[in-house]
């Protein structure tokens, strides 16, 4: 889905947790915050025929093999690498929109209280008049480790170990904190919900938490 790192970890301000905006977000996408384009499409984290053999993935753990066959029989066109090349590629587009305080892809990615709990920490970043320049230096693994199917509703957890290098800069553009040339450890759990009676092929984030 952390220790603090003068105020700059991002513990979660999804989901359970907020006020984290001087905390690098775990990180986006390395792209600066004025060449990205005006909206984000949300992520299609499966849309392809699934192969899995029991015991042997390196994309999921062993105790979300039960929840994802589950899946794979409500919905034949579940993929589980694609799954997760997609959260991948959600997680920096959510931390993305978070930084630059993108409140519309925002809006599109996550469910409410989700998107509740970054609206506040963006207010508050707001009302402080700072700024974050958060960089994604890389993601070194992003894992499944839980998955659960409630008919219709799918949720898999990953655990998205990365590094990110992140600066809030005050109302002048005075340093605050944090530096761009050292990264720190990330390691957080994101839940993806979607439900497989839909024709939707999106999923949106429902939760985060550190690991």
């Amino acid at each position: 889905m952390v220790a603090a790192f003068l105020g700059l970890r991002l513990y979660s301000v999804l989901g359970k947790r907020t006020g984290h905006e001087q905390e690098p977000l775990t990180r986006g996408m390395d792209s600066p915050a004025a060449n990205r384009p005006a909206s984000i499409e949300r992520p299609q984290l499966d849309d392809k025929p699934a192969a899995m053999t029991p015991g042997t993935s390196t994309v999921f753990d062993i105790a979300a093999e039960p929840g994802i066959r589950q899946m794979l029989t409500a919905d034949r066109s579940f993929d589980v690498a694609r799954f997760r090349e997609g959260a991948k590629a959600a997680y920096g587009m959510i931390l993305e929109a978070f930084w630059a305080g993108n409140r519309e892809d925002l809006r599109n990615l996550c469910d409410d209280e989700v998107y509740e709990s970054f609206s506040s920490s963006i207010d508050q970043r707001t009302e402080r008049g700072e700024t974050l320049e958060n960089r994604l230096v890389r993601i070194d693994e992003a894992r499944i480790v839980d998955a659960e199917y409630d008919t219709p509703t799918a949720r898999i957890t990953v655990r998205f170990d990365a590094d990110i290098a992140a600066v809030v800069r005050g109302p002048d553009g005075e340093l605050v904190a944090g530096s761009l040339t050292d990264a720190v450890e990330t390691h957080d759990l994101w839940t993806f919900a979607r439900d497989l009676r839909s024709n939707d092929p999106n999923w949106i984030l429902v939760e985060t938490d550190q690991a």
